[in-house]
């Protein structure tokens, strides 16, 4: 948001009007993160036996894991969809429908019949629903990252944006935790046979919550800005790739956003059948490992954003970039000891402490790749279509060279060094005269403004 749009936030809108705002963020993204992280964490621990079943148990993990990158192939359409929609129509309506979808599809995955009920229908019915899943949360990022960071005082694009960020970490909390609960107090069969639905059909209870809270929130500022003076892009997604500038941020972005995918699905998702298959630790103890990471995250990313709001976002990201790549071999090494307290310390420090140095600006840092009439476009494409290679691809991509390197990791480092070269390099490319900050921002308003009075 630009330091013209700063003050009628600050003129129009009471610090109330603004709680609203990002407490509607907050509990918008746990939701939609809630019900996604659930499938990553089923795919590891249930769909391989229920929906999957084969002879070999990592052949059927593999399969599992695969539905869950259709997932991240389907987030580029719903960005897309989204984004035309946020850019013509409003943040505030497509975030109310992708809440709406994200809660279908997951009420309906916890009443999916196993395959030995429906045979090939229960993995097909699964696959829809991760479909529907990854077309909701492709709209719900972008929208939700607008939402805070167009409502943002001037100079502090970082703090609010990171907000929405915050909803992936209570969401994984919350995902994680029903599981090691339900976990808990059940046995693994009555898990395995009916206790991991519970976590699915409580997503019903989140959306309505959520869609409660969301639906009292008004239209940004800046985009209502453009709707006044008639500035909305016709076609936003011919219109982003027509300027060179949006062209070579799109691409440098999607670089420096791969580091971050593959991080994040190294830590909370592919950590946990790493854990329970391959090093044979008790499930609730990845689980609580996750859990606990997730927490600290809730603390640190509103923390790690007001950093950004001071310091140069790009140089910050290729920081946090560089320290992931080089702690993931010895934090591996770590997780193999089998000791609860080292695995559950490990976890905190990497997924808890050090991925919110990239997590948490990467709201901002996209949103100013990209001007607010193709904003929402701009910043889905950035994030979805590299979730494809970044997110979906990653528990696949990692569980299958742990299979060819039988049980090594020096498939896995080689993978984690390559992309963190490539998203560092990327992130330093971005040049600060492409960027669409508040002080230029400001500054084509007051062109504009003086344009008009001489007409």
């Amino acid at each position: 948001m630009s330091a013209a749009t700063g003050s009628p936030v600050q003129e129009e809108f009471s610090k109330k009007d603004i709680r609203t705002v990002m407490l509607s963020c907050v509990v918008g993204t746990t939701v939609e993160w809630y019900d996604f992280f659930l499938y990553g964490m089923a795919a590891g621990l249930v769909f391989d036996k229920l929906y999957f079943p084969t002879a070999d148990p990592l052949i059927g993990t593999l399969l599992a894991f695969a539905t869950f990158a259709v997932g991240f192939v389907a987030r580029p359409i719903g960005g897309l969809i989204f984004g035309h929609i946020g850019d013509k129509i409003g943040r505030k309506t497509t975030l109310v429908t992708t809440m709406f979808i994200m809660g279908i599809a997951t009420f309906l995955i916890g009443i999916i019949p196993s395959y030995e009920v429906i045979g090939v229908t229960a993995p097909i019915l699964l696959i829809v629903m991760r479909i529907a899943q990854g077309v909701a949360v492709g709209g719900e990022w972008g929208g939700a990252v607008l939402m805070a960071v167009e409502y943002a005082p001037p100079g502090k694009r970082g703090f609010y944006g990171s907000f929405p960020q915050i909803g992936l970490a209570i969401g994984l909390v919350l995902g994680t935790g029903v599981f090691a609960l339900l976990g808990g107090l059940m046995s693994d069969e009555a898990f395995l046979a009916w206790g991991w639905r519970i976590a699915f059909l409580l997503s019903a209870v989140l959306v309505g919550v959520g869609l409660f809270i969301r639906l009292k929130v008004m239209e940004t500022p800046a985009f209502r800005k453009l709707a006044a003076v008639e500035e909305k892009s016709t076609i936003p997604a011919i219109e982003l790739m027509k300027n060179p500038r949006n062209r070579r941020n799109i691409f440098l972005g999607m670089g420096s956003r791969w580091a971050e995918g593959v991080a994040f699905n190294l830590w909370a998702v592919f950590v946990i059948a790493y854990g329970t298959g391959t090093l044979k630790l008790e499930k609730n103890t990845i689980l609580l490992a996750v859990m606990a990471g997730a927490i600290t995250m809730v603390v640190t990313i509103p923390v790690m954003g007001k950093i950004s709001d001071h310091i140069d976002r790009r140089k910050m990201y290729t920081v946090g970039v560089l320290i992931l790549g080089a702690v993931t071999y010895p934090a591996l090494l770590l997780m193999g000891t089998g000791n609860t307290l080292v695995i559950v310390g490990t976890i905190v420090v990497v997924l808890g402490v050090i991925y919110p140095m990239i997590y948490s600006p990467e709201a901002a840092l996209f949103s100013e790749l990209f001007p607010t009439r193709v904003r929402y476009s701009g910043i889905s494409v950035v994030y979805q279509v590299s979730g494809i290679f970044a997110s979906g691809m990653t528990p696949l991509l990692l569980a299958f060279l742990l299979r060819e390197a039988n049980g090594g990791l020096g498939l896995i480092i080689a993978y984690i060094l390559a992309v963190t070269v490539i998203s560092a390099a990327c992130t330093m490319a971005i040049r600060r005269k492409d960027l669409y900050t508040e002080a230029e921002e400001d500054a084509e308003q007051q062109l504009r403004d003086r344009e008009d009075s001489v007409a």
